[in-house]
């Protein structure tokens, strides 16, 4: 009896161990957590990036674009969590995650959400973009945008990049994040593991920010 009630008591330890060590896993990796909801059924924000994947791959299928990977922004997901995802279009998982300001829309905080397009408007723009050429500007490195829909078509002569600021932490935090003028600004740790996709891609890569219902 001594000998069961020990094997007993050596499983559920176990249990509890692989248990435990499953879930720190998991808070360290968030891109684990996004491929699991990926999965799950009736989540509105793994629905939208399923269904907006389905339209990437499509588009760049047709247009001559990067087939194997793009950047999704979902602006429903609160700022300071991980809402900058790159997309890997051939295996269908998220494979880098990260944080990403919107516009204030010219206030000095801008509570919820809204867009604009309109030169001088300071809002974020939804619908795809081309990421263009790299220049050094005003925060360093920087990737100019050419917005492709008709409520971001705008973009380029706004002078809506993808840039890093301090300011944006290199991962999750529970508060809300700063916000931009329109660029959708990256860590600078972020920008970089950014950079070296952009950079190695031979064909445009595209940048689609959404927001899921």
């Amino acid at each position: 009896m001594k000998v069961t009630a020990a094997l007993f008591v050596c499983v559920i330890l176990l249990a509890l161990f692989l248990f435990f060590e499953n879930n720190r896993s998991d808070a360290r990796s968030p891109v684990v957590k996004i491929n699991k909801l990926l999965h799950e059924e009736d989540n509105s924000i793994a629905d939208a990036l399923r269904f907006k994947t389905i339209s990437a791959k499509q588009f760049v299928k047709n247009n001559g674009y990067n087939q194997q990977v793009c950047f999704l922004i979902d602006m429903k997901i609160r700022s300071g969590s991980n809402r900058f995802f790159v997309y890997d279009l051939k295996n269908d998982s998220v494979v880098q995650s990260g944080v990403v300001t919107h516009g204030r829309c010219n206030e000095r905080w801008l509570s919820g959400r809204k867009y604009g397009n309109e030169p001088g408007c300071g809002c974020t723009s939804l619908g795809r973009y081309k990421i263009g050429n790299s220049y050094m500007g005003r925060f360093g490195l920087a990737y100019k945008l050419h917005g492709l829909d008709s409520t971001n078509n705008n973009a380029f002569k706004r002078f809506v990049v993808l840039h890093a600021h301090d300011c944006v932490p290199e991962n999750e935090v529970w508060s809300d994040i700063c916000q931009s003028d329109g660029c959708p600004t990256v860590s600078p740790g972020f920008l970089q593991q950014l950079k070296a996709i952009i950079n190695e891609s031979r064909k445009p890569i595209l940048l689609w920010i959404y927001e899921s219902k």
